[in-house]
């Protein structure tokens, strides 16, 4: 053990919009000696660090992680020996499926000092960048927030019968991969098969991309639009409002679309 007056700093730098970066998050970023940051922070936000602070990258992506777990752990308490000013930057939110909690209990464990910035999740940006309410008076009085990832490719061990309710709003992080096992296990809990659905691709960023569909037919409209990780699953009658309330307009044009899309699939 050690004592360490450094503090780290576990910060959510929210889903890609710059604009949608907390003011706290942006000082701390201003004045961090070293930020570790992740996959998901978005080029724009990473343009905001400033000359000559140190950027250590510890994305990691399915099947391919530039460290692993337990390693940005070390990492952090390592930094914290000699850095007094540490950002560990993180998309969304750290502590809604970004592993931050099991960074700031070892961190607690070693000794270091943390605190704790929220950031905009993407479950509120992404669905509300695409036009749709995760609650809406008379149609979802609940919302649920989910993880899609597999774990060693086993089947998700979630609850299905009490996911399949129509009052509620459906929100799978990471489940692009699992969506033809979350499209029948909901099904078979009882949830329509021509239930509203959706695929955000890269939400709130001018490269995002909508695929609105049913629960039925949404795993092959994904495929037919080539839609690719990151994106945001939603389930539920408030996918009706997508079209009506479509406000956003990505910047770049349908080319421009295309390229990056490409990029991100060579990358995944």
């Amino acid at each position: 053990m050690f004592s360490s007056k450094a503090m780290v700093s576990l910060v959510g730098a929210g889903p890609g919009d710059p604009d949608l970066l907390t003011l706290k998050a942006y000082k701390l970023i201003q004045q961090a000696d070293v930020i570790v940051y992740d996959r998901l922070v978005s080029e724009e936000i990473q343009q905001l660090i400033p000359h000559g602070v140190k950027k250590i990258y510890v994305g990691k992506s399915t099947g391919k992680h530039h460290m692993n777990q337990d390693e940005i752990n070390a990492l952090l308490v390592s930094l914290a020996k000699k850095d007094r000013k540490i950002v560990r930057l993180k998309g969304g939110d750290p502590f809604i499926f970004g592993r931050g909690s099991e960074e700031a209990v070892f961190l607690v464990k070693h000794n270091v000092d943390f605190e704790y910035v929220p950031g905009i999740t993407a479950a509120s940006a992404c669905s509300a960048y695409a036009g749709i309410p995760l609650t809406h008076r008379g149609v979802a009085s609940s919302v649920r927030l989910i993880t899609g990832h597999c774990c060693a490719d086993k089947p998700l061990d979630l609850n299905w019968k009490s996911l399949a309710d129509a009052d509620t709003t459906l929100v799978f992080y990471m489940g692009l991969a699992s969506l033809p096992q979350l499209r029948e296990q909901l099904i078979s809990a009882g949830l329509p098969a021509s239930t509203p659905a959706a695929a955000i691709e890269n939400g709130t960023t001018n490269v995002q991309r909508r695929c609105i569909s049913t629960l039925d037919k949404l795993p092959a409209d994904v495929i037919d639009m080539s839609i690719c990780s990151p994106a945001l699953i939603i389930v539920g009658d408030v996918v009706n409002f997508s079209e009506e309330l479509n406000w956003f307009s990505p910047a770049m044009d349908k080319e421009e679309i295309n390229i990056k899309a490409r990029k991100y699939i060579a990358d995944a």
